[in-house]
């Protein structure tokens, strides 16, 4: 009998299906941000600007589309699964010399042809920050309209490039804003700018895309570096937006107070959304988008969605960019991580739980709770990473050193 044998015997005891965990999670696809491979640089700036920063000097940074298409395709090799990859109107591969506004399908033909060959689906985000008109942290609700103006034509790029993802790839691509507006200290307005925001959002999404190709969402934050004490795009105001106009609301793990936890916002944000999406990071002290490990809040997480029965209508993206350590490695770490916690909730007997929650069996729940957490999901997962035909334990990290030494220390 092999572990994984008496692992699935194990759960069996308790009234869950290993085999069929494992079939669900084969399904998921996670969306893998380009931007922690060259610290979002993107390929049209040299300084990352709009309130978020990336700290470290680790080497190997990705310095070109060649080399960031080589790091990630070596990170994928490592993560179970087939997944999607998360894009930044920055990371635009052409020889034109072209403004964000102006940007078009074809020069983000290189990244479909090398989904195509990786088996990815793609998402997107407009880039609203480290760019000269952003550089007040003013953008869709900047008081000069002609600075307004360039940031919605280029959200309306975004959204017909995003759509052609979908088309090509025949999977719906994630279109998702966020702006770095604010102010550093107490403002005289709130409502202005907001106002404007709101105003600019609805001349974004006034052209309509189908959903099977392309699906629009909005992220709320706190605060950012040099926004302290107002932000426009706050959560309150994105939900009511979403509400109101069948948006997607983004939840970001990091973008809320550090009292708050996204795990407890999930089945609310489901109940009135027919999606939901998220941004996975983890915040240390404050948005600091540390690489997510598998501990409490990620396993909540998981498990809400797993319980609410929503991982086919969430859209899973990670959001995090260190540059402290080997960057492919904290690909590989996060991804593994969220796939973990996703398996970790697959093998819980949910509806026995609810059922004990519901009868007020208390003292059975949280006996329960607390046993199955020492039960051999490790095997499990050693199991999947084995006929994903990815390395299991800490194997993959060789392959991490072999890369580091044979590539990545020669740039």
């Amino acid at each position: 009998m092999t572990n994984f044998d008496a692992a699935k015997e194990t759960y069996g005891q308790i009234g869950v299906d290993a085999d069929k965990a494992i079939d669900t999670l084969k399904k998921v696809r996670i969306s893998m941000h380009c931007w922690q491979g060259d610290d979002v640089l993107g390929f049209d700036s040299t300084q990352l600007t709009g309130g978020i920063s990336a700290t470290g000097n680790y080497p190997g940074r990705a310095r070109n589309p060649e080399e960031l298409m080589s790091d990630i395709k070596e990170a994928l090799s490592l993560i179970p699964g087939n997944h999607k990859l998360n894009l930044h109107a920055s990371y635009a591969i052409t020889d034109e010399k072209i403004d964000r506004d102006k940007l078009e399908p074809k020069h983000f033909a290189a990244w479909v042809d090398f989904a195509k060959e990786n088996h990815l689906g793609l998402d997107f985000n407009p880039t609203l920050f480290s760019h000269p008109k952003a550089s007040d942290n003013l953008t869709l609700s900047n008081p000069d309209k002609s600075i307004r103006d360039f940031w919605i034509e280029h959200c309306k790029a975004s959204r017909k490039i995003a759509a052609y993802f979908g088309k090509e790839l025949s999977m719906p691509s994630l279109n998702n804003i966020w702006i770095p507006d604010g102010y550093k200290d107490i403002p005289a307005d709130r409502m202005g700018p907001r106002s404007r925001l709101k105003n600019s959002l609805d001349e974004i999404f006034k052209l309509y895309y189908d959903e099977k190709y392309m699906v629009d969402s909005i992220e709320g934050k706190v605060f950012g570096i040099g926004v302290e004490s107002y932000t426009v795009g706050s959560h309150e105001f994105y939900m009511n937006y979403a509400a109101q106009n069948n948006k997607i609301c983004l939840l970001d793990t990091g973008h809320f107070h550090p009292t708050e936890t996204v795990s407890d916002k999930i089945s609310t944000m489901l109940l009135f959304n027919k999606y939901l999406a998220l941004h996975v990071s983890r915040p240390v002290r404050w948005d600091s988008d540390h690489v997510i490990l598998f501990d409490d809040e990620l396993k909540e997480i998981a498990k809400e969605l797993v319980r609410c029965d929503a991982l086919g209508r969430t859209f899973i993206g990670l959001d995090f960019f260190d540059a402290s350590i080997n960057r492919i490695a904290a690909w590989v770490i996060g991804m593994r991580n969220i796939e973990k916690a996703l398996l970790f909730a697959l093998l819980m007997p949910h509806k026995t739980l609810k059922k004990m929650q519901d009868e007020s069996n208390f003292t059975e729940l949280m006996a329960s709770m607390e046993e199955i957490k020492t039960y051999p999901f490790g095997d499990v997962w050693d199991h999947y990473c084995k006929i994903q035909n990815v390395p299991q334990k800490k194997s993959w990290f060789k392959e991490i050193k072999r890369y580091e030494n044979d590539i990545l220390s020669h740039r």
